[in-house]
């Protein structure tokens, strides 16, 4: 009973870390807009989009000339993770618009 009520507490403790929102993000390229939810403040320094879901809603990808390397939470290099691509988009959020490059996992 005991290990129930810390597990129960340990997902609260971790659920009010995670905060998401939805947003629309437009695929330039055929001007259509999906609406998505997003995690707020995932402590990256760049906007990501995971490749699956970039190929299965038809966005348009444009490759980079350098390759991105992902780290790890402990500063060593992610070698399942590479940037290749990028994504542009419109990113709507109540009155606010931004076109912005989202960098795509491979």
């Amino acid at each position: 009973m005991e290990k129930a009520r810390k597990d129960i507490r340990k997902a609260k403790r971790k659920s009010l870390r995670e905060v998401t929102v939805k947003i629309g993000l437009e695929r330039t390229n055929i001007q259509e807009e999906i609406i998505v939810e997003v995690l707020l403040d995932s402590r990256t320094t760049i906007l990501v989009m995971n490749s699956e879901f970039a190929r299965k809603q038809g966005f348009k990808l444009k490759k980079i000339e350098k390759l991105i390397y992902m780290r790890n939470i402990d500063g060593t290099f992610n070698k399942e993770r590479l940037i290749e691509n990028t994504v542009e988009v419109n990113i709507y959020y109540q009155w606010h618009r931004e076109r912005t490059e989202i960098d795509r996992c491979d």
